[in-house]
């Protein structure tokens, strides 16, 4: 038994006393090595090893001043280092007889012998190694008939428990006979019983010998029970062998005899089936003659043999894949345009992509198609945009969800080595599609994981390349598969989650949301007859007024989706449904003075009200993974050193953009007809609301120079304008991204005129016609052209 593992090493010579003076240890102490599951008594010799940084530092300890150790069991096994508390109280006072150091690991090899018992009294700090102050317990030499009689019954048992023993010989018993001293007798024993290490350091802790002796013989009782009844048991289990030997015997004679007759009757019906299965399943060649291989090797296994079910299982997943290609109908592009018209409001551009993937392949079947992913935020339609390609297309359709896959075997598979083994989520896809030809819906691409099991989205990199899915290999499978004619479809919310290698392989569309008009046609075309018939009403039950729907989507909804107004109107229907529910002649016209009873107060206002015009505070916009944002900059100046203070909780970037805007205002003092010998007496503090929100970008930088110009101007920007766009320290308005987003949520809060950089204008096309009719848009080359706009009047001086 050791405290770490059971390795052995090479013998080594004593690591020998270091030439600088040892650190003295008190007379009355020992030093400690811990032990986790042995328990060594007083004349009896155990190995141990210590293993760990701290025992080994003892061990040293005790070889360099030739002294003994004091072996004590640790109450937690599980601790690493146990503290002085973590020790039980008595122990055992040792000699070592052997020490040995292991080469290799370096661990070292003990072979102790037990002397006498000692208590714990205090540890002993600052000596680099476990020490303690102790209280030896030598055993008592009394005796009375009371020890004698339980001495007597102690042999006698520990004889007959010897005589259970297998392969125990004689000499045991004989060296108990020769033990006069009946603690030792009682230690040596304990010593030599197979109980759990807490049951012997209850008994090296007993000191009475009475009841020491009393749980010893409590212990040798138990013990010859489990040996007799163990023996009784194996005798039970060695008949049971010998019969099951006798019947494998016969089995395989009678295999034998049916073999040389031409029959198989086991097995022979499973085999039958899935010998025609595979003679249905239109396998390659090489991969028939795999499963045929498999084939045989099952009907020459037995049934009750455990790999019997797992290469039936096996074998049906072979034969369930649709090896063969399925016939096609032709691509009809104007159905096509149909269906994509029907199902889906708005998305012009998107749907004329879909239409020119849908000619390409129409012309160029054996073609390599491009793999389409619909980016977009929530509640957009990119999944039914798969659905809609799939039903264009004519071919079965089948979602694959990766949000939250992070273990590489969900894509590849498990090998059948597995307890459970499966393939791999897009051969299970194929099975359940019926079809290697369908339309797969590869959900949520930017929510892949990476676990320690290895990396998904590496293994969608095979997948999605037409180069390399011709020869897909699932680990489960064992064989190729052909993906190239299955037509993938992707769909993410944000690029970023995207990795850089998986990226390159698709082509993005992005579907940034729908404006308050496509909305309400997107409502009123799908959602408010889908809600209808969930609720189970009718239009003669319940009727929603255009001027209600408008409400709902403008005060109740502030999304780019349309999934929280859905919701909504499923609400005002349910509401509904009660009414009917109890009055079937009820009949429900829902106008916007009820929307409050029904849905509670307005939950957006227009941002517009919220605003006063004072100076400093400008209204920028953002992009969200959920579509645009206003974005309020406040700006205010107090006495102080000339800092800048930046809350809100903005990331580097936002802050970086913060601290341009101030330098391009101080560079520009004059031309603004600011003082500026001021900025070493005050600071400014620039502060974005909603402080919950982590923001960040560079798209704020025009908006944080208005707002710190406006602040040291004393005069108040205009409340109906909002800027976006990066600024440079020349006073340059840079390009952003997400314009499409941000004019679309300027829309929805009131706002009349938006500031775009001059070099975002030709993103000005993907807004929606009805859109920019509403709006007014002011393209911005310089910071002066932005200050002009707001403020109304051009500062003179900067640069144009």
């Amino acid at each position: 038994m050791s405290t770490d593992s059971d390795s052995v090493a090479p013998e080594t010579n004593p690591a020998s006393p270091e030439a600088a003076p040892l650190p003295a240890l008190p007379k009355d102490s020992l030093i400690l090595l811990p032990v986790r599951n042995a328990v060594l008594f007083p004349g009896m010799v155990l190995p141990l090893m210590a293993g760990r940084g701290q025992t080994k530092e003892d061990v040293q300890a005790a070889m360099k001043r030739q002294q003994p150790l004091g072996i004590v069991l640790q109450r937690d096994p599980q601790v690493q280092d146990p503290s002085f508390d973590g020790l039980n109280t008595i122990g055992t006072v040792a000699n070592v007889l052997r020490y040995i150091t292991s080469p290799e690991d370096g661990a070292h090899h003990l072979i102790c012998q037990g002397v006498e018992r000692f208590r714990l009294i205090a540890p002993v700090a600052g000596l680099g190694f476990r020490a303690a102050r102790v209280e030896l317990l030598p055993d008592t030499t009394l005796s009375d008939s009371a020890i004698d009689a339980r001495t007597l019954v102690l042999r006698q048992r520990a004889g007959e428990m010897i005589g259970l023993l297998p392969n125990a010989g004689g000499e045991l018993v004989r060296a108990l006979d020769a033990i006069e001293s009946p603690g030792l007798l009682a230690d040596t024993v304990a010593g030599l019983l197979e109980i759990p290490p807490g049951r012997k350091q209850e008994i090296l802790e007993t000191l009475d010998l009475c009841k020491r002796l009393d749980k010893v013989l409590d212990a040798v009782a138990g013990r010859i029970e489990v040996l007799r009844l163990s023996q009784e048991i194996g005798e039970q289990t060695r008949g049971r062998i010998d019969q099951r030997q006798r019947e494998m015997m016969l089995r395989e004679q009678l295999r034998t005899i049916q073999q040389e007759l031409g029959e198989n009757v086991e097995n022979r019906e499973e085999a039958r089936k899935l010998a025609e299965a595979i003679d249905a399943a239109h396998m390659p060649p090489d991969v028939e003659a795999h499963a045929r291989k498999e084939l045989g090797r099952l009907e020459r296994m037995p049934e009750a043999s455990s790999e019997y079910s797992i290469s039936v299982s096996y074998l049906e997943w072979l034969t369930e894949l649709p090896w063969a290609l399925a016939p096609e109908a032709p691509i009809d592009i104007a159905r096509a345009r149909q269906i994509l018209d029907d199902a889906h409001f708005g998305l012009e551009k998107v749907k004329r992509r879909i239409l020119e993937y849908l000619g390409v392949r129409k012309l160029n079947p054996q073609g390599k198609a491009p793999i389409l992913c619909f980016l977009g935020p929530p509640g957009v339609g990119k999944t039914s945009l798969g659905q809609s390609i799939a039903q264009a297309l004519a071919r079965p359709f089948v979602r694959v969800s990766l949000g939250g896959v992070h273990d590489e075997s969900e894509i590849r598979g498990h090998r059948r080595t597995y307890i459970g083994a499966m393939p791999g989520n897009i051969v299970q896809a194929i099975r359940k599609a019926g079809a290697r030809n369908c339309v797969m819906l590869l959900d949520e691409l930017d929510k892949l994981g990476h676990g320690v099991h290895g990396d998904p989205g590496a293994a969608m990199l095979e997948v999605l390349d037409p180069e390399q899915n011709a020869t897909f290999r699932d680990n489960y499978l064992g064989v190729p598969f052909d993906l190239s004619a299955v037509v993938f479809v992707a769909t993410a919310n944000q690029l970023e989650g995207i990795p850089g290698p998986l990226r390159d392989r698709l082509e993005i569309l992005d579907l940034p949301g729908y404006t308050e008009a496509e909305k309400f046609q997107i409502a009123r075309r799908f959602l408010v007859p889908r809600e209808l018939e969930a609720c189970g009403l009718t239009t003669a039950q319940c009727e929603l007024s255009d001027e209600a729907l408008r409400a709902i989507i403008r005060d109740y909804t502030r999304e780019a989706g349309v999934r929280s107004l859905e919701r909504q109107i499923g609400s005002v229907f349910r509401s509904v449904a009660l009414r009917v529910a109890e009055d079937p002649a009820t009949h429900e016209r829902i106008e916007p003075d009820r929307l409050s009873s029904i849905l509670g107060h307005h939950r957006f206002e227009r941002e517009m009200a919220m605003r006063t015009s004072l100076p400093g505070v400008v209204t920028g916009l953002a992009w969200t993974p959920v579509g645009g944002e206003l974005l309020f900059i406040e700006a205010s100046s107090t006495p102080g050193g000339g800092r800048l203070v930046l809350t809100g909780q903005l990331g580097d970037v936002m802050k970086e953009s913060a601290q341009a805007a101030l330098t391009l205002v101080k560079s520009q003092c004059e031309a603004l007809h600011i003082d500026c010998t001021g900025f070493d007496k005050r600071d400014i503090h620039v502060h974005v609301p909603a402080g919950a929100v982590p923001k960040d970008g560079p798209s704020a930088g025009v908006a944080i120079f208005s707002a710190i110009a406006s602040l040291l101007m004393g005069r108040a920007v205009r409340s109906d304008c909002a800027v976006t766009g990066e600024i440079s320290l020349r006073g340059v308005v840079l390009p952003v991204g997400g314009i499409k987003e941000k004019v679309l949520a300027a829309l929805r809060a009131g706002i009349g005129t938006v500031l775009l950089p001059a070099r975002n204008a030709p993103d000005l096309e993907d807004i929606p016609v009805d859109a920019r009719n509403q709006l007014r848009f002011v393209l911005l080359e310089t910071v002066s052209d932005a200050l002009s706009e707001l403020i109304g009047s051009k500062p003179s001086g900067i640069a144009d």
